[in-house]
Order: structure tokens, then C-alpha cells, then sequence
């Protein structure tokens, strides 16, 4: 492994914790990835070590109390064993966090949800779907929400709906008929009306089970109304989204400890020892390292600052910019990697080319890359203006 960031004793505990799950998801992932099933193995595992409440706060009944650093460090660990159920998870695990952080919701539905995740509750944000695209991209949701008498009705598609097949409540964003007015309601799977439409089936990240949510007049209690999403709630940072890169570039140490590994120990009978000694090959290897270590310090500098800082709301462009360099790098080291290994990174037993295909995902996990960089402009030009 690549350099470690780990810093405490309980980061330490906690890493140990997440690298034998990733030991054993790695032994599973070829074929999840070849099935495109839903690895839910690897879920329950996940939910019987208590990793997924490991970032319900102590005040609420958690054991540990994950910062974002904490957070960042175990995703990006558990993604060298299975890119998949790691994204999969850290959505649940980083809406988590973002909910009790932001006191978003009542204190009465913070109580309830943090019981639920502590006996193993799963829980998502259904925000996207067909027609707006990405919710970044400030589309209003043709998912409706009416109001009959003390009830709510939801009707409407979500796509993307990360972890679907386990999930026990969804966090749905609807559009409140007759007004202008968009809310995050809190809809249990067991609703009557209430469907999965199984219509993932993509070439990379393929057991991350994001098929399509349907609601059918599903009937909500009133108080189910959790939050309504404005724009000055949408303007708040979201540090919890650095889950996404710490997965990527976990990926890419798993191709980047490959491909050392094969540098190592392959020896053609064309040379008198290991391609290591190739000049092209030792620069390759440079590159993966420089390229790894330029996004895993920016990364963890940013994570760190999230979490001593205060008043997070300038922090916007920099958790942009590490998810930007992160996802861009790890691109460009799982290709050195599959540069270094050759033609038999391509075969379909070669988990380089379950690699390749799993980081491109990156590039369309918000924020977009051109989002950052507008972003990161308009900063610039602010600061001139002082």
C-alpha cells in the first residue's frame, strides 16, 4: 500500500476494521462485476460489523463519532477490495453524517432515524431523475407531492437510486403541488406503492444496484414532509460528498499495487530479471506515485480543514477541486497501471480492465468537473474585485 494517512490510534482500529472487509470483498468482486449482481453479501457484512453506523453521532447512541477525515481514510480503504459497495455505502454513510451535522430535520426524526441505522436501517437520497439529469444542475423534480387532508401522496421516477435493493428508506425530493416549493420526504420501503425497476446495467460500477425508484400514490404522514430543500440550503458546502473521490482513488491503488506487484515478479525471457528494471516501466510507477500522492494530500489537507473549521461555507470550491484532481488521477493511474501490465490487463480475468471501466464513473458523480473549474473562476475573479 501507498503511504499511510493514518494519524490516531482509533483511525487505526477503525482502518483495520475496514481493510479485512475490503480482503474479503476482493475475493467476491470479479464476479459481482461479471453477474452485475447486487452484492449483498458484502452489505451484510458491512452491517453486522457496525460499519454502517459509524457515522451516527454519540449523542444519538454511535460508538464512534466519524469525522470526515475518519470517513474519507475507511472509504477509501474498503474501495481496494470492491469499488462497488463502497460507493454504494458511502452514500448511506455520508447522507448520515450530513444529517446529523447540519441538524437537518426535527430532533423527534433525527432520534428515530439514528435507532433505525443502529439496528441496521440503510438509507439514500433519491434526488435524480430522467428528464432533469443531476440535481446539481438545479432541475426542479417532476416527482410531485400532494397534500390530502393530513396526508401526503407521492407520485414519480428516480433514477440513479444508489444500493436500491437493500435500502429501508429513501429520502425522496418532490416538487409541492401548487407552490414553487421542492421537499425531502422520508418514504419506508414497505409503502404501498413503493417499486424498484431494475434498469441498472451499465459497464462500470455495475453492482452498485442504482436502478429506478417508482412511486405510486404512496401515502406519507404529514410530519414524513423532513425539509424543504431551498436554495439557501443548497448552498451549503457538502463535505460528506468526499466519499466519492476517497472511492476512486481507492481504485486506483488497487491497480496501482497490481501493477507494481506484476513490475515486480514478471520476467520475460527476454530480459535477465523483472520488467522492473524497464526505464519505461520505472517511470510509469513514478507517475502512478506522484499522481496518488498529489490527490491523497489534497484530499486528507481538505478533510482535515473540514473538520477544524467552523464556518464551512467558503469551502464549496475546495471540496470541488478535491474531488476534480482525485477522480482525474485516478483515471490516469489505473491507465499507467494497464501501460505497465500490457495486453493482459485487457482480459477479462485482469481486474485492471474491472478498474478501468469502475474509475471512468468518476467523471459523473457531482460535483462535475466543469462545475469546479467554473467555480474555481469565479473565485478568482471575486478576489480581484476586493
Amino acid at each position: 500500500m501507498p503511504i499511510s494517512f493514518i494519524k490516531t490510534e482509533k483511525q487505526e482500529r477503525l482502518y483495520n476494521l475496514a481493510s479485512k472487509l475490503a480482503d474479503k470483498f476482493n475475493e467476491r468482486a470479479a464476479e459481482y462485476d461479471e453477474t452485475g449482481e447486487f452484492p449483498l453479501l458484502n452489505i451484510e457484512e458491512l452491517i453486522n460489523t457496525g460499519y454502517t453506523s459509524l457515522s451516527v453521532p454519540k449523542e444519538y447512541g454511535g460508538k464512534e463519532g466519524l469525522s470526515l477525515y475518519d470517513f474519507v481514510l475507511l472509504q477509501e480503504r474498503l474501495a481496494v477490495g470492491d469499488g462497488s459497495t463502497t460507493l454504494s455505502i458511502g452514500w448511506h454513510l455520508g447522507a448520515t453524517m450530513d444529517l446529523f451535522d447540519k441538524k437537518r430535520w426535527t430532533e423527534e426524526k433525527r432520534s428515530f432515524y439514528a435507532k433505525e441505522v443502529l439496528q441496521g436501517a440503510l438509507y439514500n437520497r433519491a434526488a435524480t431523475e430522467p428528464q432533469t439529469g443531476s440535481p446539481t444542475r438545479g432541475g426542479k423534480p417532476q416527482t410531485s407531492a400532494r397534500k390530502d387532508g393530513d396526508k401526503w401522496v407521492l407520485s414519480g421516477r428516480k433514477s440513479f437510486t444508489t444500493m436500491s435493493p437493500v435500502l429501508d428508506y429513501f429520502g425522496v425530493i418532490a416538487s409541492i403541488e401548487g407552490t414553487d416549493q421542492i421537499g425531502e420526504f422520508l418514504v419506508e420501503r414497505s409503502k404501498a406503492g413503493v417499486a424498484i425497476e431494475e434498469t441498472w446495467n451499465t459497464i462500470s460500477m455495475r453492482g452498485t444496484g442504482s436502478h429506478d425508484l417508482v412511486l405510486t400514490n404512496v401515502e406519507l404522514n404529514e410530519d414524513d414532509l423532513v425539509e424543504m430543500v431551498t436554495p439557501e440550503q443548497k448552498a451549503i458546502p457538502n463535505g460528506w460528498l468526499l466519499h466519492i473521490p476517497a472511492c476512486y482513488l481507492g481504485i486506483a491503488i488497487a491497480a496501482r499495487n497490481y501493477a507494481v506487484k506484476f513490475a515486480n515478479e514478471y520476467s520475460p525471457n527476454s530480459l535477465n530479471g523483472p520488467i522492473k528494471a524497464i526505464p519505461n516501466v520505472r517511470r510509469n510507477v513514478g507517475e502512478m506515485e506522484a499522481e496518488l500522492l498529489k490527490a491523497r494530500h489534497i484530499l486528507y489537507a481538505i478533510a482535515d480543514k473540514w473538520d477544524r473549521t467552523a464556518d464551512r461555507s467558503q469551502l464549496g470550491p475546495e471540496l470541488g477541486l478535491a474531488k476534480y484532481i482525485a477522480t482525474n488521477s485516478a483515471i490516469s493511474v489505473v491507465d499507467k497501471a494497464m501501460r505497465i501490465v500490457g495486453a493482459k490487463s485487457l482480459q477479462k480475468s485482469n481486474p485492471l480492465q474491472r478498474y478501468y471501466r469502475d474509475v471512468r464513473a468518476g467523471l459523473h458523480n457531482p460535483p462535475m468537473d466543469d462545475m469546479t473549474i467554473a467555480k474555481l473562476a469565479d473565485q478568482a475573479f471575486k478576489e480581484m474585485e476586493k
